[in-house]
């Protein structure tokens, strides 16, 4: 018996979808989440999405493991010699307490669910008295995604989204906060400050700085080296323009400024740069600046890392954070929440396994329709099996594209796998039925009918990308992806089985 290809390409896209969903299945230890910048741990090596997998000596295969060690390896007062064993890097610390790393244990698979299933905040927000244009839109998602990260708030999603009429939205999703704690941190319009001392010298926004140079000779990293044999180190400058007004202020208070005694190339106080009170930066002046009434100032900063790659990367991400800070300053508009929604982990935990039990249930239905309907176990499996394809092909192609899966595309993937079942039955009505045409003609129909449901589907499913400001984008996108594959790979792939079935 030939088995055709269309069955060996579902096999092979089977087979790469489970080392796509689940390429940690054996993995053993514990992943680190976060590692404070300022900390020894960091300063060692110690970065997020390393694994550990020992501490001096002792193998970690989960976090109770890791949990047990760093509980009982400590004396208070006393300094102990720390050995990680993270991936194919030792790190070695001298302290009297756990490092500080927030580690979990590391997921078998690689499927991220969105706020419906993890729990958290979401809101819908906009401008208060003001449509944004798009540009507006993003310099506003991009301003508070820099607040956030300085509130030190972890696993947050911001992003644009629009709806059916052309209006522009800022949806912004936080795992385990509150409504409250979102609505709080939304409503504080924020302030960006420049002080030298406690005199300030500009703002952030158009008010103080008319330019912030972003590309070109006038923006980039301009030197990286080892530091301290252990780090490299990145640095970047780049030219800001200020006003007038803020010139003449910055010479005021520079020419009471003296000379640096130990680095005598600066004045002997730093431009300290706050956001919302919090500082954030502090840059070195240099001294030929000093009662200067000079337009144009060199912002520099720098980033670090264990090797060149990281430490540019950092680099370039500290840059951007600040040209961004330095031309929005504060939230560019009072914003107001349309919409405000929270849920529990645990009721996301209470949905996913309702919706898993659902799915039993309508697969054991199915089961017997099918075997009443047709007489034949192997016809059942078949439609089952192919089913079971479709969802897991489309669950490997969102972790692909790095989709978060929420209620609405749970929903888009058993509304594919409905479709599907649809299309089999008719391709096997097609195949068991008494015409006088040929076995792959019949199918052939079958297949007309099934390309103009496709098109259908396509057609309904592309307005809800926009609709409810892009809330149900994800129901439109795992119907589609599912289509997609029925169309691709597993209709093609159940025809030839149908024919090998019907000629037994």
């Amino acid at each position: 018996m030939k088995i055709s290809w269309k069955i060996w390409l579902l096999i092979a896209v089977l087979v790469g979808s489970s080392v796509l969903i689940s390429p940690n299945f054996f993995q053993k230890g514990v992943i680190i989440k976060s590692v404070e910048k300022n900390s020894t741990a960091y300063e060692q090596g110690l970065r997020t999405n390393m694994i550990i997998t020992a501490v001096n000596g002792k193998p970690v295969n989960n976090f109770q493991d890791y949990s047990n060690i760093m509980s009982s390896g400590f004396i208070s007062g006393t300094k102990v010699k720390l050995i990680i064993t993270a991936e194919e890097t030792e790190v070695i610390l001298f302290t009297d307490k756990a490092p500080s790393i927030t580690v979990t244990d590391i997921s078998p698979s690689r499927i991220k669910t969105g706020l419906d299933l993890s729990g958290g905040a979401r809101a819908l927000v906009k401008a208060e008295n003001k449509t944004l244009s798009s540009n507006e839109l993003n310099d506003l998602v991009s301003i508070t995604s820099n607040r956030f990260n300085e509130f030190g708030i972890a696993d947050i999603t911001i992003k644009p989204v629009r709806d059916l009429s052309g209006n522009n939205f800022m949806q912004v999703e936080v795992a385990g906060a509150t409504p409250s704690d979102l609505d709080s941190l939304i409503s504080q319009q924020g302030k960006f400050e420049a002080k030298i001392g406690n005199d300030t010298v500009f703002v952030g926004g158009n008010k103080d700085i008319t330019y912030v140079a972003r590309t070109g000779e006038q923006s980039g990293i301009y030197s990286c080296q080892t530091y301290q044999q252990s780090q490299e180190v990145c640095s970047f400058r780049f030219t800001i323009s200020l006003s007038e007004e803020a010139a003449k202020r910055h010479s005021k208070i520079t020419n009471k400024l003296g000379i640096n005694s130990s680095n005598p190339e600066y004045l002997d106080k730093k431009l300290d740069l706050f956001l919302d009170g919090k500082l954030t930066d502090s840059l070195f002046i240099g001294k030929d600046l000093k009662g200067s009434e000079t337009t144009q100032i060199s912002i520099s900063g720098s980033g670090t890392g264990k090797d060149r790659q990281e430490a540019y990367n950092e680099a370039v991400n500290n840059m951007k954070k600040l040209q961004t800070i330095l031309i929005t300053g504060s939230l560019p508009y009072k914003l107001e929440i349309v919409k405000l929604d929270t849920i529990s982990p645990s009721l996301g935990k209470e949905f996913t396994k309702n919706i898993i039990l659902l799915a039993l249930i309508a697969f054991i239905a199915v089961s017997i329709i099918l075997f009443i309907k047709y007489r034949k176990i192997k016809i059942t499996l078949s439609v089952i099996l192919t089913m079971f394809s479709e969802a897991f092909i489309t669950l490997a192609i969102a972790v692909l594209i790095n989709w978060n899966l929420d209620a609405p595309s749970i929903a888009g993937i058993i509304a594919g796998m409905g479709t599907g079942l649809n299309d089999q039955i008719v391709i096997l009505d097609e195949a068991v039925s008494d015409k006088k045409s040929s076995l792959k003609e019949r199918i052939k129909n079958a297949f007309f009918v099934i390309l103009s449901v496709f098109a259908l589907v396509i057609v309904a499913m592309v307005p809800l990308f926009w609709a409810g400001a892009g809330l149900l984008k994800g129901f439109a996108l795992t119907t589609i992806i599912g289509v997609c594959v029925g169309i691709l790979i597993t209709r093609p792939a159940f025809s030839e089985i149908v024919k090998l079935i019907v000629k037994e």
